[in-house]
């Protein structure tokens, strides 16, 4: 089963707010970057929160047959990298998200509404 990019990022949204992730934003890279699609930033308040977002969009990726090419910070909880491909996941500890500022460093790449994909 091939699922593509928007399809993932409606599956990594969700199991991102199913933590509780706040302020999720999705960036839509594809016109500014060769590395995903799209860029899913979030953050939680507390490293065991991280852990859980974590945790839960990596098993909505395996569980719907995508493959998590590496996951990359989990042991410290303040910035953590999920790569899933075509996405690029990153969950913040809510004090480290507005010190590294990335939808600043990526505003270039346009919004993504994500507020349909959650319940």
């Amino acid at each position: 089963m091939t699922i593509d990019s928007s399809d993932l990022l409606k599956i990594v949204v969700k199991a991102a707010d199913d933590k509780r992730a706040e302020e999720i934003v999705a960036l839509d890279v594809q016109k500014v970057s060769l590395l995903a699609d799209y860029f899913v930033i979030c953050h939680g308040n507390s490293e065991k929160q991280v852990g859980a977002i974590v945790d839960e969009i990596v098993e909505q990726a395996a569980i719907n047959g995508v493959q998590v090419s590496r996951v990359e910070g989990k042991e410290s909880g303040k910035w953590v990298l999920i790569d899933l491909g075509d996405i690029v996941v990153h969950v913040f500890h809510n004090s480290e998200r507005t010190f590294y500022n990335l939808e600043k460093l990526w505003s270039d790449a346009p919004m993504v509404n994500v507020s349909s994909m959650v319940d």
